[in-house]
């Protein structure tokens, strides 16, 4: 369901109803006559959604995380905030960015929409930027001929399946974040689609190599084995791009996890 297109519709039709209503009907009804329910409701609600699609459009956007590909970073029901600007205002629904800001970085967490159905958001932490050599293979990763550093950290629980994972902190760039990487899965890509500039990749039975292309980016999850992500369908281009997480605003399951991204 694309909500930024209905926030849209919304917006126009009680702009429109708020606008006849404002200049013309108003003046013709006579004195104490009440404007039809219609007119009066959809007027009422026009500065409201106005406000919602402003902030929604151009400010932060709310989002809840569907799936485990981002632990222990975000956990399943997590609700976080998108910030919109960070890398650029664009205009809503058509997300064709008008006013450059910022570009991605290493280790950003990403919202962006899905290159395989752009009608599905997902969320990733940023591992290559436009002209990288990215390598994961034998589940270490290097970025331009560099290994990227981790150092293993205590075993994480899982909350949900009572089982650990071995976690380790990795540094991409000023970010250190934790990741996990369970041993016992093989390091080979399954399961590798068609996706454009597929011919940048090369996978082998120890991971994979690419070479990320201009004005595209590469990207993984946090829950190294359990993610599908750039080594599966490949790049996300700049227009796909929806905005940068940056915070947890809540988790019915467990407040105490309020805040505690960044």
């Amino acid at each position: 369901m694309n909500f930024a297109l209905i926030l849209f519709v919304l917006l126009v039709l009680t702009g429109l109803l708020w606008f006849v209503d404002r200049f013309f009907a108003r003046k013709r009804r006579g004195p104490g006559e009440v404007a039809p329910w219609w007119v009066e409701y959809g007027a009422s609600f026009f500065p409201v959604i106005l406000v919602v699609f402003g902030l929604r459009s151009f400010v932060v956007e709310p989002f809840k995380i569907p799936s485990g590909s981002m632990i222990p970073t975000l956990l399943v029901g997590d609700f976080i905030l998108v910030s919109k600007w960070t890398y650029g205002i664009r205009l809503p629904v058509v997300n064709k960015k008008i006013i450059e800001v910022g570009q991605p970085q290493r280790g950003d967490v990403m919202v962006f929409r899905y290159p395989v159905d752009p009608s599905l958001d997902y969320i990733k932490r940023v591992v290559g930027l436009p002209g990288d050599k990215v390598e994961y293979i034998d589940k270490q990763l290097r970025i331009n001929g560099e290994k990227v550093v981790m150092e293993q950290t205590d075993n994480y629980l899982h909350p949900d399946r009572l089982y650990f994972s071995p976690q380790y902190v990795e540094k991409l760039g000023e970010v250190s974040h934790s990741i996990l990487i369970e041993k016992e899965a093989p390091a080979f890509v399954s399961q590798v689609m068609n996706f454009p500039y597929r011919e940048n990749c090369t996978y082998t039975s120890g991971g994979v190599t690419c070479v990320v292309p201009q004005g595209h980016y590469f990207v993984m999850g946090d829950n190294r084995d359990a993610s599908s992500d750039s080594r599966v369908w490949g790049f996300v281009p700049d227009a796909n791009i929806v905005g940068k997480a940056f915070f947890i605003w809540f988790n019915f399951n467990d407040m105490k996890r309020i805040g505690s991204f960044h």
